[in-house]
């Protein structure tokens, strides 16, 4: 079985959600700048994509 890109994208949300809870968008946040600041422009994509969906998955 083959899961889309966009299924991996809201497993690695909710995985990370679990993982690291309250703490989860800080997690994500620093997990970007890193990136940022390495230079890798299609891992801060990717971690932003992470990001919109894990926003998404907050309650109102």
């Amino acid at each position: 079985m083959t899961i889309s890109d966009e299924q991996h994208l809201w497993a690695c949300a909710l995985a990370i959600e679990r993982q690291h809870g309250a703490r989860a968008p800080v997690f994500v946040a620093e997990r970007i700048g890193a990136l940022a600041l390495a230079g890798d422009a299609a891992g801060v994509a990717r971690w932003t994509a992470i990001a919109a969906r894990m926003d998404q998955l907050a309650p109102r």
